[in-house]
């Protein structure tokens, strides 16, 4: 029995692939760049104090904030130990299942996410909305919401990309 070949990208196709592949490397360097020179932060400390930020009360299950930030929870766990040293963050039992971790964003961590976010925001705004017009940026975010929904079917990463 022949094996079916693989259904090869064109050209065209390979150009664009590698275009994405090359933004999904340098795009998370740059930013990560920009916030550990302004900021002192990692992108993913960054995004759990924005998790926790616009959480209510400001306050999540670890295991949600691993969810919201994409680590793992022993990574997780790792890097919030580091911010409640700094204290930004805060760590408590759940009172309403104690076999959770809450991390509560302490007003140190509020003041530290606003100080950061415009420079953040600076950057974000630099590197992939000026060189776009409209018209491209309204695509991007649509072709950004297929892809993730053909990696995410199930759309749990869906509801952090409409709010």
């Amino acid at each position: 029995m022949d094996a079916q070949q693989p259904h090869w990208l064109t050209d065209e196709e390979m150009q664009t692939w590698l275009a994405l592949v090359s933004v999904l490397i340098r795009l998370p360097a740059a930013l990560d760049d920009q916030l550990q020179r302004d900021a002192g932060l990692s992108h993913f400390e960054y995004q759990v104090l924005v998790g926790l930020s616009g959480a209510p009360e400001r306050t999540l299950r670890m295991s949600t904030l691993a969810v919201f930030a994409n680590g793992s929870l022993s990574r997780l766990s790792h890097v919030v130990g580091r911010m409640e040293k700094a204290g930004w963050v805060r760590r408590t039992p759940d009172p309403t299942d104690g076999r959770y971790t809450l991390a509560i964003l302490t007003d140190a961590g509020w003041e530290k996410i606003v100080a950061t976010a415009p420079g953040h925001v600076d950057a974000v705004r630099a590197l992939v909305f000026d060189p776009l017009t409209r018209a491209q940026q309204r695509q991007l975010g649509d072709i950004g919401r297929r892809i993730i929904r053909a990696v995410d079917p199930d759309g749990s990463h869906l509801d952090r990309l409409s709010s």
